[in-house]
């Protein structure tokens, strides 16, 4: 899929011990396996089947996705943020596709 595209935020500050709210969203199809094309053939299922987060080289959210979840998944979730350091954002696509995205994050 060339189409997909994922965005962060990030706030822009925190203190060292804040938690911060994460967001996250991937533009992706989620094309469930269900449905029919024209034609009356299945349309293949390709979703995005695994999203995981890492902070400062530690997984704090890994999440399985089934094809109930809606096209283009956002997720939004709390971290505490004790040093500064990458988080490194992945998507799982059920077609072998992995995306990635790695944003630096400055504590005070």
């Amino acid at each position: 899929m060339s189409d997909v595209r994922p965005r962060i935020r990030l706030p822009r500050s925190a203190n060292a011990g804040d938690v911060i709210e994460v967001k996250t969203l991937i533009s992706h199809n989620m094309e469930t396996g269900l449905r029919r094309d024209g034609s009356g053939n299945a349309i293949p299922r390709q979703i995005i089947n695994r999203f995981t987060c890492e902070y400062a080289g530690q997984m704090v959210l890994d999440v399985t996705m089934e094809p109930a979840i809606s096209a283009n998944p956002y997720m939004e979730f709390d971290v505490q943020v004790d040093e500064s350091a990458d988080f490194v954002f992945t998507w799982y696509d059920d077609d072998g596709s992995v995306y990635s995205e790695t944003q630096s994050f400055e504590v005070s």
